[in-house]
């Protein structure tokens, strides 16, 4: 009997026995949906965790901290844990990691004729930027190497320029990119009745003002880079040590030159952790949203682990009812199964057609389960977004775009394991009519 023959029989075989197939099929198809609906939450929930660490900062930066020591470790070329420009050149070589710059940073104050803002100017390697993956709205552009004192602004950083003078609050953000003419002090209060003095130990302090115009405005209105001003680190230091000299405090230093802070990009978040821990081995501290979502990822791993064994039980119902079924179907074709092994079918055959019956009801109830699981996962995501966000709330997810998502690995695995299910039901009953005596099954009926 070859395989056509075969599976045409079979057909016919399950056709004749609707209503029993149709059960069957039934009790497989609500144990795919079960268990690919619950797992998709899981995989929602990871998605919801992933966008909420996002709006906190980049998942691909890792900010690298020196470990202390100051003094005379922190001039010491190869002290563990320093950050240098071995350090920074070794960093890079690591695998996984796009770009590393070191950072300073220094609280300034902006000014844009009557309007001022006070906010964190972050000094970093301006050909670095566009390998952070950062974007600039329209009419923008990043910081290049010809740029000295330009700067390049936080999403959030231009909705806090105000008029000090005046007693209304302005809820309109200033469009930095109009303003022919920015600048940039450390005195606190500028822009205020003593402009540009401050009081110290009966000695007047004179700042140093810095001529500079906005480059660009970031995109992101959510992560860190929202909240600060970026600009060439080298116009920055020079800044820093304007400040100092203002201030009468010592700029003197040795030996090689060293930063407390620096940041690594990871091309593959997947990589992150990985980075991070060896940079800690190194004797570094390090920090990364990341780190966050690791843990959260492995909350959404348990999560989706009960959902799935809850899904998998129904699934193993639906199993049993499959045996039951042929096992039933064993009983009415006794005289089938005789007179088949009577003319001479091969054993075989015999039980490769309860087992391809067995199979054919898991892939049936299998594909139908996975189509009502795309309905049920599109629904949760429409017109059930709100309500099972709610529910998903009190453990700490469901706030995100996606409530449910089906990855496609994860629906070929559900046809493939509930035709899988069907077959190993269906062994057993396949075994016993391959056994099944023909005088007896002819005997008996």
């Amino acid at each position: 009997m070859n395989n056509r023959d075969l599976i045409d029989l079979c057909l016919r075989n399950l056709l004749r026995r609707r209503t029993r197939t149709l059960l069957a099929v039934v009790g497989v198809i609500v144990g795919t949906c079960a268990i690919v609906v619950m797992m998709s939450i899981g995989f929602g929930l990871s998605d919801s965790y992933q966008e909420q660490i996002a709006s906190y900062g980049n998942l691909h930066m890792i900010t690298v901290r020196s470990s202390g020591g100051g003094g005379m470790m922190q001039q010491m070329k190869d002290a563990k844990g320093v950050i240098n420009e071995k350090a920074l050149k070794d960093m890079a070589k690591m695998e996984g990691v796009g770009a590393v710059t070191p950072v300073i940073s220094e609280y300034l104050v902006i000014g844009a004729g009557k309007k001022i803002t006070q906010v964190e100017v972050v000094g970093v390697r301006t050909e670095v930027l566009e390998k952070f993956n950062y974007k600039v709205l329209e009419g923008g552009r990043l910081l290049n190497s010809t740029d000295k004192y330009e700067l390049l602004f936080g999403n959030q950083v231009p909705n806090w320029f105000q008029d000090p003078k005046s007693n209304e609050w302005s809820s309109e953000p200033l469009n930095v990119m109009t303003v022919k003419k920015l600048i940039i002090t450390g005195d606190e209060s500028y822009g205020q009745k003593k402009q540009n003095t401050e009081e110290e130990e009966g000695q007047k302090i004179t700042y140093k003002e810095y001529e500079t115009r906005a480059v660009g405005v970031l995109e992101n209105p959510d992560d860190d880079s929202a909240y600060c001003v970026y600009m060439n680190i080298d116009a920055l230091e020079d800044i820093e040590k304007e400040i100092k000299k203002a201030r009468k405090e010592s700029t003197f230093s040795t030996g090689a030159k060293t930063y407390e802070q620096a940041l690594v990009y990871v091309t593959d978040i997947n990589d992150s952790a990985k980075i991070s821990k060896d940079l800690r081995d190194q004797g570094y501290q390090t920090s990364s949203p990341s780190d966050w979502l690791e843990s959260m990822k492995e909350t959404a791993k348990m999560i989706q682990g009960i959902l799935g064994g809850i899904g998998g039980i129904s699934l193993l119902v639906a199993a049993l009812g499959i045996a039951n079924t042929m096992m039933m179907s064993i009983y009415e074709r006794t005289k089938e199964i005789g007179v088949m092994k009577v003319i001479g079918a091969n054993l075989r055959d015999i039980r490769k057609m309860f087992l391809l019956e067995a199979g054919l009801i898991g892939f049936i109830g299998g594909a139908v389960g996975l189509v009502f699981s795309f309905i049920v996962s599109l629904l949760m995501n429409t017109v059930l977004k709100d309500i099972i966000s709610m529910a998903l709330g009190s453990i700490g997810g469901g706030y995100g775009s996606t409530i449910s998502r089906i990855p496609l690995w994860l629906a070929a695995a559900a046809v493939i394991f509930a035709t899988a299910i069907g077959v190993m039901a269906g062994y057993y009953p396949a075994k016993r009519a391959m056994n099944l005596s023909a005088l007896e099954s002819l005997r008996n009926e």
